[in-house]
């Protein structure tokens, strides 16, 4: 497991102790026990896992969809127990998914401006900000009109990366991002991230089964099954 010097004073995200089990779960059945994670403001990170490992259960906690049955999330500074989920989602991170979830009968434009809208935060001329989100990403300004059902594999997720920053997150998750692209695309999408963390100082969390995505990553983290 790739692990670097941990610096406290940049830890954005922290999971402690977190456990969770289902709601119709045996009693000692979980499907994540003790989960001990620190992540970094400027980094990038990967989590893998065998299938059934809790990879996707993990993304719920930290996106605040499920709540830990013991243990807590703590994302700069506050437990996520005690704090507006909506607005954490909507306004603190961004997410990407590997099937892209944008909307196809809008064009590329209309589907970054959404996210806008829906974080409620204060953007001026978010048309203007649309295109600079999509040039931040490699598409140019002719792309904006395109409905998404136009647009290749590698062009949807770009456009997707561009939507979750819409709102300038803290913290991206991604979620088998590359899954669905060849090996050039996924290598541009990771320069994307690479970027995010590196220079604009997002702290970057990217859920994969690729060797890739581990190598181009600061650190890895290896999720086991439950036994």
């Amino acid at each position: 497991m790739k692990k670097e010097k941990r610096n406290e004073e940049n830890i954005l995200l922290s999971i402690k102790n977190a456990s969770y089990r289902y709601s119709d779960a045996e009693k000692d059945e979980y499907a994540l026990k003790d989960i001990n994670y620190d992540f970094e403001a400027g980094k990038i990170y990967a989590i893998r896992g065998r299938s059934g490992s809790g990879k996707t259960t993990l993304l719920s906690l930290i996106s605040g969809l499920e709540r830990c049955t013991e243990g807590s999330v703590i994302f700069d500074g506050k437990d996520l127990k005690n704090i507006n989920l909506d607005t954490y989602r909507n306004s603190q991170i961004g997410i990407v998914f590997q099937s892209y979830n944008l909307l196809p009968y809008m064009t590329a434009s209309e589907n970054i401006i959404l996210s806008m809208d829906a974080s409620g935060k204060k953007i001026k001329n978010k048309k203007q900000k649309a295109l600079e989100l999509m040039e931040s990403v490699g598409l140019k300004e002719n792309y904006a009109n395109r409905k998404v059902l136009r647009l290749s594999g590698g062009e949807q997720q770009r456009i997707a990366i561009a939507r979750s920053l819409s709102y300038n997150p803290k913290m991206i998750i991604a979620d088998e991002p590359t899954g669905n692209l060849d090996k050039q695309t996924e290598s541009e999408i990771l320069d994307i991230f690479k970027r995010l963390a590196h220079e604009e100082g997002k702290c970057v969390i990217i859920v994969t089964h690729s060797q890739n995505v581990c190598d181009a990553v600061d650190e890895i983290y290896d999720l086991k099954k439950v036994k």
